[in-house]
């Protein structure tokens, strides 16, 4: 049987699978937390990063769940992409169809910021017009601040001015990626802690009523004696 023959034969199972393990119910409440309720199955996290784990890791398997359409199947396509086998053409392709801030997120945390190309990426799709083409953006530099524990801190220093630029944007999934991002640089360690802290003073400090909450959402978290003591470990 040939390779490609095969491989029909493997996403044909995957979704026969997804489909299988479909929960209706469960979709009207996913959509009372915002996520798109269209091609949508119903299936949770914990299943889907269960099959991920057997399925993966499939570059092959990971471009044609995408293509599918189905929304848990874009997830588990980040779950068995092979990040040093993701072009930037592959990423900038997948953002375009991001239809939900879920999506925007798993395929962000699980796959995009582990590629050679996120650092350009996160700075490249903060200035994009597009509300989840925007958001997936400062959810890459939300990513690299949570996972990349080698990075040195100029290189969340310089996303800084980007995020106090783009905190006036009102839109709910743009708002809530820009604190997502300067939130997880300030849990990153002390310096990087008080520069958050700067940066969000700053924001606070614009004539926007959506820079004001990115900045009142930030400095109540950052500033707690909690994590700043956890900044310290």
């Amino acid at each position: 049987m040939s390779t490609d023959r095969t491989k029909t034969l493997l996403v044909a199972e995957v979704v026969e699978r997804l489909k299988a393990l479909a929960d209706p119910g469960k979709v009207d409440g996913m959509a009372s937390f915002g996520i798109n309720s269209e091609n949508t199955l119903g299936i949770s996290m914990p299943v889907l990063r269960r099959l991920g784990e057997e399925y993966g890791p499939d570059q092959e398997l990971s471009l044609a769940l995408w293509d599918t359409g189905l929304h848990e199947a874009r997830i588990l396509a980040a779950l068995v992409g092979e990040p040093e086998k993701v072009t930037p053409g592959q990423m900038d392709a997948w953002i375009e169809d991001f239809d939900s801030w879920d999506v925007c997120d798993q395929v962000c945390q699980n796959l995009f910021d582990r590629t050679p190309h996120a650092w350009e990426k996160a700075r490249e799709w903060s200035g994009r017009k597009r509300e989840f083409e925007k958001r997936a953006g400062f959810a890459l530099m939300a990513c690299l601040a949570w996972h990349d524990k080698d990075a040195p801190d100029e290189r969340f220093l310089a996303f800084l001015p980007r995020l106090e630029h783009e905190s006036d944007d009102g839109r709910n999934y743009v708002k809530k990626a820009v604190s997502w991002a300067l939130r997880q640089i300030g849990k990153r360690n002390l310096f990087l802690n008080a520069e958050a802290i700067r940066s969000a003073e700053r924001i606070a400090a614009i004539d926007s009523a959506a820079s004001r909450w990115v900045a009142n959402d930030v400095l109540k978290e950052i500033t707690s004696d909690k994590v700043r003591a956890r900044t310290t470990e």
